[in-house]
């Protein structure tokens, strides 16, 4: 087990086991925010929240490779690790748990964990396998750590409701919290991926909470069609010529199915491709 600063920084399950164990001796809570690094205000909105919320936060940072597609950017992914260790320690992280690909992943591991109706519409059916990854990664991380509360962020809002319903479903005992989508001042939803837009790109790359903004304005002059809404975000994303559409969809936000007409808690989710970078975004309407 290695120390940055006061930041415990744990390589193995066992280190982290060991230092979860020591933590929870005096009866700390223990809450969890699961991340693969490259921290921005977004993260540092669920880890404040953790400290805030519990005696013990961990954080792990851990690119995960079976969440990645054969040609997504598992490769290119930022590492700035040390300067994850300094934000964690500066917003009074208790551990760091940041294992290599071998030791959550042995050379004959097989088993993993599946959601099966959540995990199938817009970002599933672009990205097959991604949630499988993401549900086996969570869970194994929620089985080492063993915490009493998780925090996601809104801005991956079916991986949230991915996530719910695998803790309930397999009766895990973790409060998941899911915090709002933190924003860039000019709207655009902060990403680790953001890293990756040129100049040019991250300028359309607004467009997407532009979009989104449109379309709850509309909302909220009366208009109920998700057909209408849908068509407004993309109407706003099309002025950007570098930006290729993956889905546009409303969803109810609890099931994430679609829905014709805005009844109840809906998510009016988006995918979009800015020259090679995927991004998402998301907006909630409540009638």
């Amino acid at each position: 087990m290695e120390e940055d600063g006061k930041v415990k920084v744990c390589k193995t399950i066992k280190e982290v086991r060991k230092a979860v164990a020591g933590a929870r001796a005096g009866g700390a809570k223990v809450g969890i925010v699961p991340t693969m690094g490259a921290l921005h205000e977004g993260h540092m909105s669920l880890v404040r929240r953790s400290v805030a919320d519990n005696g013990a936060t961990i954080v792990s940072i851990f690119v995960n490779p079976t969440q990645f597609g054969p040609a997504e950017d598992l490769g290119k992914y930022p590492r700035p690790f040390e300067a994850d260790c300094r934000a964690c320690e500066a917003a009074g992280v208790t551990i760091v748990f940041a294992p290599e690909a071998a030791e959550m992943y042995g050379k004959d591991f097989s088993t993993y964990v599946e959601e099966t109706k959540l995990s199938k519409g817009l970002c599933g059916a672009s990205r097959p396998g991604h949630f499988r990854g993401v549900t086996t990664v969570v869970a194994k991380l929620f089985n080492i750590v063993g915490p009493d509360r998780a925090y996601f962020g809104q801005k991956d809002a079916q991986q949230a409701a991915v996530i719910k319903r695998m803790a309930r479903d397999l009766d895990m005992g973790v409060e998941i919290v899911v915090m709002p989508i933190v924003r860039e001042a000019d709207g655009l939803a902060m990403s680790s991926r953001n890293a990756y837009l040129s100049a040019r790109e991250r300028e359309e790359a607004i467009l997407l909470s532009r979009g989104l903004a449109e379309a709850e304005r509309l909302f909220e002059g009366g208009e109920r069609r998700a057909a209408a809404l849908v068509e407004a975000v993309r109407k706003t994303i099309a002025q950007a010529p570098d930006a290729k559409v993956d889905y546009i969809e409303a969803v109810d936000a609890e099931t994430l199915e679609r829905v014709e007409m805005i009844r109840g808690r809906t998510l009016l989710a988006v995918a979009v491709f800015v020259g090679k970078t995927r991004l998402i975004d998301n907006a909630v309407l409540e009638p």
